[in-house]
């Protein structure tokens, strides 16, 4: 397998980004990705960094001399190169429009593998509704990095806004029986029915303990 692809693929999984999402964000279709990227079909040098970018990986470029994209180079950099995102608070959660590079130096800049992109930012666990015996489990103090403009996936963990109060919270979202829910893992906080009363202000992608 072509390494970009395999990049591209990897990158894919670790983000919850589908083939058709990948085809829309794009503007292509998705049998045309699908092609490109079971390695039925060579997409062009532009296509290639244009799926590369979306997935959070550096671009490919040309080697000198070379005009027709047929030698690519360099090879991709590390899949999982840290970088840096600004820990924000729950105030500034959501109101965050410009990429982090444009936040004002007050923030503290934490690194992070996951490639969440340029508005990403990490948030403080507050209170203990999301702490568990098991795993996982999101003690109060603990760090979320939160990945904005994400596919809502059953199972996962976001960020809500609750309109009605303005209310910040952290939960997992869970599908049941045609109805929508905000769970918490601690049992002894209840479980919160939702419609279109709220917003989901990003995927929580990664975590760390305190005492960084």
């Amino acid at each position: 397998m072509t390494d970009w692809i395999k990049a591209v693929r990897d990158a894919m999984a670790r983000l919850d980004i589908t083939q058709e999402k990948l085809a829309e964000r794009m503007g292509k279709t998705q049998g045309a990705v699908g092609h490109w990227l079971n390695g039925r079909r060579e997409p062009g040098l532009t296509d290639i960094n244009q799926m590369l970018d979306i997935v959070g990986l550096p671009p490919l470029a040309i080697s000198p001399g070379l005009e027709d994209g047929s030698n690519l180079g360099p090879a991709l950099q590390p899949i999982r190169e840290p970088r840096d995102y600004p820990l924000i608070s729950w105030v500034e959660a959501g109101e965050v429009t410009e990429a982090p590079s444009r936040i004002g130096g007050t923030h503290a800049w934490i690194e992070s593998t996951e490639n969440a992109g340029y508005e990403a930012y990490w948030l403080t666990v507050k209170g203990h509704s999301m702490t568990s015996n098991g795993n996982p489990s999101f003690p109060e103090g603990s760090l979320i990095l939160v990945k904005p403009d994400s596919e809502i996936i059953n199972g996962k963990y976001y960020v809500v806004e609750m309109l009605d109060t303005g209310k910040k919270t952290f939960k997992q979202y869970v599908e049941d029986a045609g109805y929508r829910y905000l769970r918490p893992l601690n049992d002894t906080y209840r479980t919160i029915e939702i419609d279109h009363n709220c917003r989901f202000l990003g995927r929580v992608v990664d975590t760390k303990m305190t005492g960084l």
